[in-house]
């Protein structure tokens, strides 16, 4: 689950950065997708779906109680940072996407 956050937080970053904006330090995906949609309307609704992924950046990994996520859970939250990944990835240049490779989340590996 950590891991899923981090895939969005950082696709999400990585959009901000290549259009030269600014961002705080913070693992916030409402917050960064907000600055993303400003950017960009269309992604509205991803970071809508992303916004449930933030407490997994700190849920999982401090002793809070929180309760073990289900095989559903996990699974929801692997797709959301895939699709995040996806989205954030076709919105950058052909060439960035190039750089990828075809391994890419979405890429055109068999």
């Amino acid at each position: 689950m950590f891991h899923c956050q981090q895939a969005a937080e950082k696709a999400l970053k990585a959009f901000l950065t290549f259009h030269d904006q600014p961002f705080r330090k913070t693992h916030d995906l409402a917050s960064l997708g907000k600055q993303c949609a400003d950017i960009d309307a269309t992604l509205e609704a991803l970071v809508d779906r992303l916004d449930d992924l933030s407490e997994y950046a700190w849920a999982y990994r401090y002793p809070t109680g929180f309760a073990e996520p289900t095989p559903g859970d996990i699974e929801d939250a692997r797709r959301a940072a895939q699709e995040a990944i996806k989205e954030i990835l076709r919105r950058l240049p052909a060439e960035v996407q190039a750089a990828m490779g075809p391994d890419r989340p979405g890429g055109d590996a068999p």
